[in-house]
């Protein structure tokens, strides 16, 4: 099956996998919308399709290895690594700062690809950005689930996601859903303080 914008956005709604309400994001912001990519990805075959989106872009592009941020990243960095047939790793979180744990390793002048779930800012890719930067590696591409930038994003490599969406967030001194009233909802994995 190959997959367009239409497919990817209506399994992503038949998995509950799309939430509308009052969000805070990992990025700090607000949204109105929130992609829940675990819920799509618990299905291992749609977490096959979509990867294989990703894995068909960087298949010829010597990769040596495929790194992502815990937790988001971890099924999707792990499935296109499968389909390519690389080396698997992933940064995680110590004291607030992406690393590398678990004896995990880049060799200078390997080839990494970044994988993500959702990118709003890039925030968490950049930091694996860096990681691979200060051990002296390449950044061969960057590959991602949901672009919520539209675009707008540029990680500065090759980069492709499955869907582009403008997906509108708010700073929260500016968030419309707060002057509203509206319960603030936190549902992702990394765990921020939230103020009222």
């Amino acid at each position: 099956m190959s997959w367009n914008d239409v497919d990817i956005l209506r399994t992503f709604h038949e998995t509950d996998a799309l939430l509308h309400g009052h969000f805070l994001l990992t990025s700090g912001r607000h949204s109105e919308v929130y992609f829940q990519c675990a819920k799509i990805l618990q299905h291992p075959d749609y977490a096959e399709e979509l990867c294989s989106i990703i894995a068909d872009e960087f298949c010829d592009k010597n990769i040596d290895a495929v790194i992502a941020p815990a937790i988001g990243g971890i099924i999707v960095g792990h499935e296109v690594a499968k389909q390519i047939n690389k080396r698997f790793i992933f940064a995680e979180r110590e004291d607030k700062k992406l690393t590398l744990r678990r004896g995990f390793s880049i060799k200078e002048g390997e080839r990494i690809l970044v994988c993500e779930d959702v990118v709003t800012t890039g925030g968490s890719v950049f930091e694996v950005m860096d990681i691979v930067k200060a051990c002296d590696a390449e950044v061969a591409g960057v590959g991602f689930i949901v672009d919520r930038s539209n675009g707008r994003v540029d990680f500065g490599v090759p980069q492709l996601s499955t869907i582009k969406l403008e997906a509108v967030s708010y700073s929260p001194e500016e968030c419309p859903l707060c002057k509203n009233g509206l319960e603030l909802v936190k549902p992702g994995s990394r765990k921020l303080p939230i103020k009222s």
